[in-house]
């Protein structure tokens, strides 16, 4: 294990979150004072707080998110800052799949904007203790919420729980990992002799069957397996079709949509969706293909490389 810990990618010594993409996303939006945006994916409220920035304060901004301590930080940020405390926020625990009902809960009918920003929180790599991160050894627990209870399983109930061949099948599903058959097979094997409970220990299994070769490249060879249990774990996929079908609804014409995305499946799903509407003459894309990070934005965030932003209007 000792020499696999040496390997792991360090692409930050901070939990502070850069939001990606940012200048891209402010334009896309084509917002305009007095506008009502749904920042659906809040995290620490980077986005929304240069979108107020950006309007001198006369924003109203709705924010949803799973995690208490984002939204705490996200408040401490708005409200240090005395041209974006001028703006009209509220910000709401949860996920972005049940946004209708929030929106409908607010008194709030038409918006003008909504953000999506699929990325999973530095902070919730770096510190939620929950088993996000092959480079801490914790819990495999994986929840987006603090509570673990809000989701129907645990990243440990799937590895010590499920059948090999569905764990095999979200390993290529979701994680697009190659090596999926030997590790499903080898989590059933290991979790025989004693039951696999940390990151740890789980990289240790992974790293049985992974060939050699693989091991020295820029992305961490259990990348892609911890990628797909978090998304397994939150339902993102599920959460991903409804959360953009119910914000698209819930535009005013003329109203746009941005989604950002950091891996194929993500994008494939906004793809769809935003061609869909398209061939209905119920949108317009404003982005024909998907725009991406800039060598300098790259270089200062290393995580914002995968990302990839998808702009829609509503007609």
């Amino acid at each position: 294990m000792d020499a696999d810990k040496k390997t792991m990618i360090q692409e930050s010594n901070t939990a502070r979150h850069i939001p990606v993409l940012l200048k891209e996303t402010i334009d896309g939006l084509n917002l305009k004072k007095g506008n009502t945006i749904l920042d659906a994916t809040l995290g620490e409220g980077g986005h929304s707080f240069e979108i107020c920035r950006n309007l001198n304060g006369d924003a109203h901004i709705i924010g949803i998110e799973a995690d208490t301590d984002a939204i705490e930080k996200a408040k401490e940020k708005f409200f240090s800052d005395d041209i974006v405390k001028k703006s009209k926020f509220i910000f709401k625990e949860g996920n972005f799949r049940n946004l209708e009902q929030t929106l409908d809960e607010l008194g709030v009918e038409k918006i003008e904007g909504a953000l999506f920003d699929l990325g999973i929180r530095s902070a919730n790599l770096e510190e939620s203790k929950r088993g996000f991160t092959f480079q801490k050894d914790e819990p495999l627990i994986m929840t987006l919420s603090k509570q673990s209870t809000s989701e129907p399983f645990t990243a440990e109930e799937i590895v010590n729980e499920w059948e090999e061949e569905n764990i095999k099948d979200i390993l290529e599903g979701y994680g697009e990992e190659r090596f999926a058959k030997q590790i499903a097979k080898n989590i059933v094997l290991r979790r025989k002799i004693k039951p696999i409970k940390t990151t740890f220990e789980l990289v240790d299994v992974i790293s049985e069957v992974i060939p050699k070769r693989y091991k020295g490249g820029k992305t961490h060879f259990a990348t892609k397996t911890f990628q797909a249990i978090r998304i397994t774990v939150n339902d993102e996929i599920g959460a991903l079709k409804d959360g953009i079908a119910k914000a698209f609804d819930k535009l005013n014409k003329g109203g746009r949509m941005v989604v950002i995305s950091f891996h194929s499946l993500e994008d494939r799903i906004v793809k769809r969706f935003f061609k869909e509407k398209a061939l209905e003459k119920k949108g317009i894309l404003i982005t024909k293909k998907p725009i991406t990070p800039s060598d300098e934005e790259i270089s200062k965030n290393p995580r914002s490389r995968s990302g990839k932003l998808r702009i829609i209007q509503k007609n």
